[in-house]
């Protein structure tokens, strides 16, 4: 009878439970808003601080707490400070979705900046879309991250154009201004970013595309590969991918006598591209969201200025664009009067006239900026020129 009585107890308290209609509801109401903003401006960075990617992610990790801090000095957002949680994601894409989850629903985060990379930021698309809470990829490039099967991506945005843009600018640059009419094309097939940077390239390059190589992100010998042909008539080498393997095959044909011009995306525009090319980098040039060379406003001397002052280095484009993203998400926090995660997408949504580090910035309904971009050149490994593109 005891124990009978007790079941009755519980039982009767889940009737109870159950029969509050307002608990469910009000659930889901909270979920449909996704995270609030509370005494601070949580932002999670869901960055490559490890692994393949990192010397990028470092320098976007460097240039996020460089715009917190700056922030931070002058009041914060709407009187909040920025609170920043990083987590490395160890440039690998199971832990990448790991982190976007945790950042969502363990920090509560009200919006994510990173990761890096294309590859990342389709792996974490799942988790910041279930939990409303939008993501900004400084340099994830692949058009498919914002706009995909004729739908929005409503919590994905970037700081940095897409790859449909880039290939148009090496296409034309190639085609009108070095002259190029025969490119030989050496691409990483194992990557996302190569791959759509290609798909554009070849839609407007007019010229003749004697012969398509293809390596894989991690390679380190391609030899074989330049050895095939080396001997090959053309004008130029449309070299799409990172700056690690990229810096090698510069390096690696240019002490095999492949003297013709390497033009590429921003994938190269990392210091560790020169790095490892050292002075075969010669006759180079690639599009880039930035350079120090060619600043787009007073904005970004400033950043330039006080990221020199803070790292004893010079920012990279990858910087510039993570930097970014901190003002967009300030500047959607308190034109807006956001509260919480959904909000804030939405606000993101509309950014016009953000005057960033990498030129002013629109955001257009594939939630891609709409600004100008940079062309490069190298010699000797060192830049010597940057001409801004519109």
């Amino acid at each position: 009878m005891k124990k009978i009585g007790i079941l009755g107890v519980v039982g009767l308290g889940l009737v109870l439970l159950a029969g509050c209609g307002a608990a469910p509801g009000a659930d889901k109401a909270a979920s449909d808003k996704g995270n609030t903003i509370g005494k601070t401006v949580k932002i999670g960075v869901n960055m490559e601080l490890s692994g393949a990617y990192a010397a990028p992610g470092n320098a976007e990790k460097n240039a996020i707490k460089l715009a917190a801090d700056e922030i931070n000095a002058k009041g914060g957002i709407g009187g909040k400070k920025i609170e920043l949680v990083v987590k490395d994601n160890k440039t690998d894409n199971g832990e990448v979705a790991t982190v976007a989850s945790n950042l969502a629903n363990n920090d509560k985060v009200v919006a994510m900046i990173g990761p890096m990379s294309s590859g990342g930021t389709l792996a974490a698309t799942p988790n910041v879309t279930k939990s409303k809470v939008p993501l900004i990829t400084p340099t994830g490039t692949n058009d498919s991250l914002t706009y995909k099967d004729g739908k929005v991506q409503s919590y994905i945005f970037r700081t940095i154009f897409p790859d449909s843009f880039q290939g148009k600018v090496i296409a034309n640059y190639t085609e009108n201004t070095l002259k190029a009419k025969k490119v030989l094309v050496y691409y990483d097939n194992s990557s996302d970013y190569a791959r759509g940077i290609l798909k554009t390239f070849k839609q407007n390059y007019k010229g003749d595309i004697v012969d398509t190589l293809s390596y894989q992100g991690g390679d380190k010998d391609f030899q074989a590969a330049l050895t095939k042909v080396k001997d090959k008539s053309f004008d130029a080498i449309a070299l799409i991918g990172y700056y690690a393997e990229g810096g090698l095959i510069t390096k690696q044909a240019r002490e095999m006598g492949i003297t013709q011009t390497i033009v590429g995306g921003d994938g190269i525009s990392d210091p560790t591209y020169t790095a490892l090319a050292g002075k075969s980098a010669t006759n180079i040039h690639y599009v880039a969201g930035f350079s120090t060379k060619a600043p787009f406003n007073e904005t970004t001397k400033t950043f330039i200025s006080a990221y020199q002052a803070a790292y004893k280095e010079e920012p990279s484009a990858f910087a510039a664009c993570a930097y970014d993203a901190v003002y967009m998400i300030k500047q959607a926090v308190e034109k807006e009067k956001v509260t919480n995660s959904t909000e804030l997408a939405k606000a993101l949504a509309d950014t016009k006239g953000l005057v960033g580090a990498t030129g002013t910035i629109d955001i257009d309904k594939y939630h891609n900026p709409v600004k100008a971009a940079v062309m490069v050149q190298l010699e000797d490994g060192k830049e010597v020129s940057a001409k801004i593109v519109k």
